[in-house]
This record gives C-alpha cells, structure tokens and sequence, in this order.
C-alpha cells in the first residue's frame, strides 16, 4: 500500500486543486497529477473531475476519500502501536 498516493489523492480532494496540493506537499504539479493517475489506475475508476477551472470528486472519488482517511488513520495507529511494541521491552534485544 502506498501511503503517499492515498495522502496525495485527499490533499487533492481537500483543496480541489492540483497546485495548491503539490505545494501543501512539497511536490511538483506534475508529480501530483502522476500520483493521482497512478492511483486511479490502482483503483480502476477515475476519482477526479478535472476541467481548466476546478477539480471535483467523481462519484467513485467521494467513496473512495471517506475510505482513504480511514485507513490512513488506521495506518498510523497500527505504526504508532508497532513503535510502542518494539520500545517496550517485551521481546529479547540481543
């Protein structure tokens, strides 16, 4: 699972624009619209809208942001929970 692109798609989703996401993530425009494309291929349906003034989520994109915070959120617990594992002394560190 890519992380970045899941992160990429809803900075996307959030601020309905290409530029201003690829500048919220340090990124390039053309690296964001690389990520979007490579997601929605992952996906199989587009997500994105996209005309010369605005962007806007597809049907499938709306479903798919909801899912996409989700399991992001659930990724960074399952790290945070893996961290606390490994410093709490549980195991044997040689």
């Amino acid at each position: 699972m890519d992380t970045q692109l899941l992160r990429t798609f809803l900075e996307v989703a959030r601020t309905r624009h290409f530029g201003r996401a690829a500048a919220a993530l340090y990124l390039t425009q053309s690296a964001v619209s690389a990520r979007i494309r490579q997601l929605e291929d992952a996906v199989g349906a587009p997500l994105l809208e996209r005309n010369r003034r605005e962007v806007r989520l597809t049907a499938a994109g709306e479903r798919f942001a909801g899912h996409a915070a989700e399991l992001l959120a659930s990724w960074s617990q399952i790290c945070r929970e893996a961290r606390l594992a490994a410093g709490s002394g549980d195991g044997i560190t040689l």
